[in-house]
């Protein structure tokens, strides 16, 4: 609340980290509303709140705010317990807003519904370059729906998290095949679904034709017996760990990659 506050009368802060410090509702809707009159606040990270009820009220707020705010570029929302309702909301206020770069939806509750609005979204061609989903469960039918976005629709995403989303091979190897009619996509993270012969051959394919760069993805390929396996690599979006790498040199921008994509667009 005290943040909240000295937002109001502050004209100079661009970015604040408070995640992983408990949140309440309360707070979380106090920063709402002051971030719709804010104008100078580029970034903020308000991951892992404590929320005790299940109407996703702050996911509500968030977006009454994004309608307004001209500012932000970068929002974080992981683990929110924000479900596809949540996420509905969410896309149809940014089909309005034209200033957000960077949506952190990590470790909530979205299903292929969810990646469905977000598909959509991503078909109008809005702003958003770095769209993160890591620990979510979109599954084959989300993973497709946002291929046929990239593929037909996208020409400004660049970085794309799935990671952790029991996505099997149709919806990897439908992934793959995006990449090679979408040529802005550059930054596509994996690892922790269900990697089989099929997709991980659809990844190295991409990696051999130099369409993506072993620097740009979490995942590296190797072949055993005629069969095609993956290994993981410790590179991803993460902005920030308390402002530090969680491995790596600082501003390391492999371990990193959100900070290329935001510092050169």
């Amino acid at each position: 609340m005290h943040f909240a506050s000295m937002l109001q009368i502050n004209a100079t802060l661009e970015e604040l980290d408070l995640g992983d410090t408990d949140l309440g509702t309360q707070s979380l809707i106090a920063l709402a509303t002051v971030l719709t009159h804010n104008s100078t606040i580029k970034s903020i990270n308000l991951s892992r709140p404590l929320l005790y009820d299940l109407q996703e009220e702050t996911t509500v707020h968030m977006t009454k705010m994004l309608k307004v705010n001209p500012s932000l570029k970068e929002l974080h929302l992981g683990k929110h317990e924000m479900t596809d309702f949540g996420v509905e909301r969410l896309c149809e206020t940014l089909l309005v807003n034209s200033s957000l770069r960077y949506l952190d939806l990590q470790c909530n509750k979205i299903t292929r519904d969810g990646a469905k609005h977000l598909a959509e979204l991503l078909k109008k061609n809005t702003a958003i370059e770095i769209l993160d989903l890591a620990s979510n469960r979109i599954e084959d039918d989300g993973a497709v729906y946002l291929s046929e976005a990239i593929a037909l629709h996208n020409n400004r995403l660049k970085g794309l998290a799935v990671v952790s989303n029991n996505i099997g091979a149709k919806g990897l190897v439908a992934l793959a095949e995006a990449m090679k009619t979408n040529t802005t996509l550059s930054y596509i993270y994996i690892w922790g679904n269900k990697l089989t012969d099929a997709p991980c051959k659809a990844f190295a394919d991409l990696l051999a034709s130099g369409r993506l760069e072993e620097n740009h993805t979490d995942v590296r390929p190797y072949v055993v017996d005629d069969h095609f396996y993956v290994a993981e690599l410790f590179h991803g979006l993460r902005r920030n760990y308390y402002w530090t790498p969680s491995f790596g040199k600082d501003g390391d921008f492999i371990c990193n990659s959100s900070l290329a994509v935001m510092g050169t667009s």
